[in-house]
């Protein structure tokens, strides 16, 4: 279990050595230099115990070796490893040297780190910061704050080490940084995850090897929890080797910051199979694209596991999410706010074929995706398109209050595209809202937390499979619906049907009076013509309107008539003059409502406009003029409807007795403050 206080009395005794800064950098710089720092003494640490490591295996066999001739032994065997560090500075030894020479000495000793750790710094922009900090004479100061900290491995595990980050994340920018939607994703939430996607690889006999993607993977805790519990069934070396080897891990991270953490941490913990890249997965990685795309296009995975940013907002780069809007993003576009179907499609493309053993994904969002959008638009027909291909498996409701940034609820989606005869067609709804106990101690906005015993309950549903209080199956089309355009002719309180007169609102021409006449027959017009020829009059004219003839040369047949001014002029003259003048109408026609209806689609009905019909008829009491279907079903999941339970309201007396008990709390509670 984590300790989180623990977890945050560290945090904070970095962020009051982080506070000293103000003035001299802005809240939002913090994470830039701080952090970064972090990650070197974290590095430094893994590096120190293995330099002890070798050192005591080199005396072991030749105590007699000088220093000098031991260190460098230790040099050439440490450059033999995954990464290090050619020089023989740590950050406590810069300090002990000249104040003066810092700056030198700190440089000398991260340009002397291996290439990947290098590549790391560079993706944090450190040497810059460096710079920074040097103008702002905090080098020193900020060197000081983890010189000492012990934020090795074997005290902070990787996802502990995320709490770390997250927390001083927040603090950093609480003042000034906007909400990206980003939320480290709590262990046991991880967990769950990987127990749905039931990871097929058996670590004592497994021989082929399984891969991992996450395409928004942050500082890398769902993919390092993935392996970590498959390596939990490990019961031999030979079982542990084989998690090592056989399970491969990949990842795309946009913010460079992360991407250089998630990096670091897989480093310091000797992943030697991963595939970490930098970029944006949501476009293509292009030349013609400046930022850097997707770069695991092409790729197939085993499983796919993933928290993307809830309500990414892509504007920014909406052109070149376009360019996929005929490949992965075929199946439609959610707006340009919410991103967070994007991310599922990403992975959807990226799903190992059923004809090669199929590929599973567990993605965990808010509300949103569920339900936004309405029937033909993008969020609608990406559910559409994946409950009609049968990819939806499972969706799990969570407790609120189980993330550090946020109190919403959230849900685990999980998706196979090899699914058993058993689940065909079926998606199972499973609700965990209730399944959690108090945090001893809140962290952050995390107030909740599922423990192993929950966990199991939820596995336990998703294995049963059956319908219970907490627990619904549904057919894949139970959640489609019929949106329905419907015109029905309005009555008043005596039931007659209604006519109405109102402004005509637009531009009186052909186009627009035949537009209306669709929609409500015939009906009369009312115009009035500001008159040119006799000041203070308008010429005024009722033209009764069937649709048989065009309702412009209605109007000129009309002025021919009633103008003597304009009896000699043709009717081609007079549409002219007509549209020229200023003028104003109204018009009286059937008081017809327009109105959407939403029926829900039953599998069972053979005769779809006989059941449209019927419905209709049950739901609307005026006559029917016409009605239209959207030419696609929509979908819509809505698991808080189908677990509501209908609770009677408090009765009227009740009430009355706690207001009156409030009321004789609330003067008793005046009269002691009044004695004071």
């Amino acid at each position: 279990m984590i300790n989180k206080e623990r977890l945050e009395n560290l945090t904070q005794e970095v962020w009051k050595g982080a506070i000293k800064l103000r003035g001299k950098f802005k809240a939002k710089d913090y994470p830039s230099v701080i952090l970064p720092m972090i990650m070197i003494r974290r590095i430094e640490l893994v590096l120190e115990a293995k330099r002890a490591k070798f050192k005591k295996t080199l005396l072991a066999k030749n105590p007699d070796l000088d220093t000098e001739t031991l260190n460098k032994r230790i040099k050439i065997q440490e450059q033999n490893e995954p990464f290090y560090n050619k020089s023989n500075w740590t950050l406590k030894a810069i300090l002990d040297e000249s104040a003066l020479q810092v700056e030198t000495n700190f440089r000398n000793y991260i340009n002397n780190f291996s290439s990947n750790i290098d590549d790391i710094i560079d993706k944090f922009n450190y040497r810059y910061w460096v710079s920074e900090m040097v103008k702002a004479r905090r080098l020193a100061s900020i060197i000081q704050l983890v010189a000492e900290e012990n934020f090795s491995p074997q005290r902070l595990s990787n996802i502990e080490m995320g709490y770390v980050y997250e927390n001083l994340l927040q603090l950093f920018s609480q003042d000034d940084a906007k909400d990206t939607g980003e939320h480290f994703t709590p262990r046991e939430i991880i967990r769950i995850m990987v127990d749905l996607m039931e990871i097929d690889f058996e670590p004592e006999k497994a021989t082929k090897a399984i891969s991992v993607y996450d395409p928004a993977c942050g500082t890398g805790g769902m993919l390092s929890i993935a392996k970590e519990h498959i390596a939990d069934k490990a019961e031999t070396e030979k079982g542990l080797k084989n998690v090592e080897d056989l399970v491969l891990l990949n990842g795309q991270e946009l913010l460079a910051q992360n991407y250089a953490l998630c990096k670091a941490d897989m480093i310091l913990k000797g992943e030697s199979h991963i595939n970490i890249t930098h970029g944006n997965s949501l476009i293509p990685d292009i030349e013609s694209i400046e930022d850097d795309g997707d770069q695991h296009a092409g790729e197939h995975f085993d499983y796919l596991i993933s928290n993307p940013p809830f309500g990414v907002d892509w504007s920014e780069y909406k052109n070149d999410v376009g360019r996929l809007a005929t490949s992965r993003y075929a199946w439609g576009m959610s707006p340009s706010n919410d991103g967070a179907l994007l991310f599922l499609l990403t992975m959807i493309e990226k799903m190992k074929p059923k004809n090669k053993g199929g590929a599973k994904i567990a993605i965990l969002f808010n509300g949103s995706p569920l339900s936004n959008g309405d029937a033909t638009q993008g969020e609608s027909e990406i559910r559409r398109h994946i409950l009609q291909n049968d990819l939806l498996d499972t969706i799990v409701m969570l407790p609120d209050q189980m993330f550090y940034n946020t109190g919403i609820y959230t849900y685990v989606w999980l998706l196979n595209n090899n699914k058993p005869k058993n689940k065909k067609d079926k998606v199972l709804i499973i609700n965990a809202r209730d399944k959690f106990e108090k945090e001893p101690k809140s962290f952050g906005n995390k107030r909740h937390r599922i423990t192993d015993k929950h966990r199991k309950w939820i596995h336990k549903q998703f294995k049963n499979r059956q319908e219970t209080e907490q627990s619904k199956l549904f057919h894949s089309t139970d959640f489609a619906f019929h949106k329905v355009e419907v015109v029905f002719w309005q009555e008043d309180e005596n039931g007659v049907q209604m006519w109405i007169t109102e402004a005509f609102d637009v531009q009186l021409n052909n186009g627009n009076a035949k537009k209306r006449f669709d929609l409500y027959g015939d009906m009369t017009f009312y115009i009035n013509i500001f008159s040119p020829f006799t000041k203070g009059e308008s010429i005024k004219l009722e033209l009764p309107y069937d649709g048989k003839k065009a309702f412009e040369t209605l109007v000129a047949e009309k002025l021919k008539n009633k103008v003597a001014q304009l009896k000699n002029k043709t009717i081609n003259d007079i549409k002219k003059w007509f549209k020229q003048q200023d003028k104003e109408a109204t018009f009286n026609h059937r008081h017809y409502i327009v109105d959407n209806e939403y029926i829900p689609f039953d599998r069972t009905q053979e005769n779809k406009k006989a059941y449209i019909n019927a419905f209709l008829a049950k739901e609307i009491d005026y006559e029917i003029i016409r009605w239209k279907e959207y030419e696609q079903l929509g979908y819509e999941i809505l698991p808080n409807k189908y677990f509501y339970k209908y609770r009677e309201p408090t009765p009227s007396d009740e009430l009355i007795k706690e207001f009156w008990k409030l009321e004789k709390d609330a003067e008793k509670l005046l009269n002691e403050i009044r004695e004071l």
